[in-house]
């Protein structure tokens, strides 16, 4: 059985020749594979480690079983799709949600579980059925409508947790992350998210020495005199030990939150299976359910044990766009890295030790990247919003989903936020299509333009759009082009 786990040697294994590429099934030598790993690492440091902190679960998990599911992804799709999967930042707002009614860790990976389950499912009915099966359910406006509506109702975390906590650390940390996104180039642009936190890091280790304590609200809320940079933790914490391990709990509450992540999720792996295949010049068509599935799978073994879903990253992406390299080795080496670091509890302290102020600033410019990730969808896919079907549902989604508009049900049960945005938007997309006028009913492409060729041959009414190569740096995490962001 070929799993994708043997390689040839690309040339003398040194440097490849001009315009070469090292495909997915060669490598260069070892140790040339093995720092290739450590940039792939770098690249998806960033948001790997904001992500569960941001969450309020383990980072030690969170890079270690990110880990295991590129491994998994690795395997599932035969080494054909080079890709990394860590943890995504489109649950940040449903953790966000949960926690705010009453849920704890147990609940956060219990919801998010069941959306593993259901991406799943949903990867086997790709894989089944074809593309055509998405195309049905989740067309542009919607699948943008969702992203974006799950991006913005993250502002309040922003803007009551993080920035009172030292407002203007937060200031200086957003300016600064906001210059590294726009006016770095090539690697650095890339983990421009990781470049603010270590400068955050260093600012309120500075303002501590020069200022003393800080007189503010702390993450509980509660004003009190303390330092902005707390290291006392990485001090006990010891060099090699196992992260903290829990089980989920399931509550139907979460669960409905956390659905409306599959959406996004389902966009961001079909943009990114099609943009390494033109990478590579491999059709990757057929693996598309494959790669949805495999995330799927991945992400329920994570949440199993207690850790953060996973998704496909696009700063690897970028990486192997800037190096040329598309080999699975420096994946297999990358994966093996983030086992070792999950291994290294004093590197979870140092993470956790993250100054509030510091995450106050990164989450303004991350949470509205995150919502903006669904406009581009709909540039993308060329959604005409002067159209009232596209326009009234993605709107009244939208105000429910950021405004945290709430439908009570009974006296223990309500739906709001998230979920009512999301089912607002699907359910009245397609009850309003049902009774349109035939002239409003004109199909948008697939997802994104990244992946409207897959129904190319069976949608003869389908537009294309722009190629996901078009994008700039800092645009769609589903595209080839994607940002620091994901998740």
């Amino acid at each position: 059985m070929n799993l994708g786990v043997r390689w040839t040697l690309h040339g003398d294994g040194r440097t490849p020749a001009p315009g070469a590429v090292v495909r997915p099934d060669e490598r260069l030598t070892w140790p040339r594979t093995a720092g290739l790993g450590a940039q792939h690492v770098v690249a998806m440091f960033g948001a790997s480690f904001v992500a569960p902190v941001l969450m309020g679960l383990d980072p030690n998990l969170a890079i270690m079983m990110s880990g295991v599911a590129t491994m998994i992804f690795l395997l599932a799709t035969r080494g054909r799709v080079p890709s990394y999967l860590g943890c995504s930042l489109s649950f940040v707002g449903v953790a966000a949600a949960i926690r705010a009614g009453g849920g704890d860790s147990a609940t956060v990976t219990g919801a998010v579980f069941v959306v593993g389950a259901a991406l799943f499912l949903a990867g086997l009915a790709v894989q089944r059925f074809g593309a055509r099966i998405i195309h049905a359910a989740m067309p542009p406006i919607v699948t943008g409508a969702v992203v974006m509506l799950i991006g913005f109702n993250l502002a309040p975390v922003t803007a009551s947790t993080y920035w009172p906590q030292d407002q203007w650390t937060a200031l200086l940390v957003m300016l600064f992350t906001g210059l590294a996104v726009v006016c770095l180039r090539g690697f650095l642009s890339r983990i421009a998210i990781f470049l603010g936190l270590l400068f955050g890091y260093l600012l309120s280790w500075v303002l501590d020495r020069v200022f003393g304590m800080i007189n503010s609200p702390t993450a509980e809320g509660k004003v009190t005199d303390h330092w902005r940079l707390d290291l006392s933790g990485v001090g006990k914490a010891d060099w090699i030990g196992l992260p903290s391990f829990h089980g989920p709990s399931f509550e139907w509450s979460a669960i409905l939150v956390a659905l409306p992540v599959v959406i996004a999720l389902i966009a961001e792996n079909a943009g990114h299976v099609k943009a390494v295949g033109e990478m590579t010049g491999d059709s990757l068509d057929d693996k598309l359910g494959t790669a949805i599935a495999a995330d799927g799978a991945a992400s329920m073994l994570s949440t199993a044990v207690g850790g953060p879903p996973n998704t496909t990253y696009s700063e690897n992406i970028g990486v192997m766009a800037a190096t040329r390299v598309y080999s699975t080795a420096a994946y297999w080496a990358a994966a093996g890295f983030a086992l070792l670091f999950g291994l290294c509890p004093k590197f979870g302290a140092v993470v956790a030790a993250i100054p509030g102020g510091v995450l106050g600033g990164i989450t303004v410019i991350l949470y509205g990247m995150i919502g903006l990730l669904g406009a581009q969808i709909w540039i993308n896919a060329k959604v005409d919003l002067s159209n009232p079907l596209n326009l009234v549902p993605a709107a009244a989604g939208i105000i429910i989903g950021v405004g945290g508009v709430s439908l009570k049900i009974t006296d223990d049960f309500e739906l709001s936020g998230i979920a009512l945005g999301t089912i607002v938007v699907i359910t009245g997309y397609h009850v309003l299509r049902a009774f349109a006028p035939a002239h409003m009913k004109k199909r948008e492409p697939l997802l994104d333009a990244g992946t409207s060729t897959y129904d190319s041959d069976s949608d003869s009414d389908s537009e294309t759009g722009s190629e996901p190569g078009s994008g700039s740096n800092g645009g769609s995490d589903a595209g080839s082009g994607g940002a620091q962001v994901k998740r």
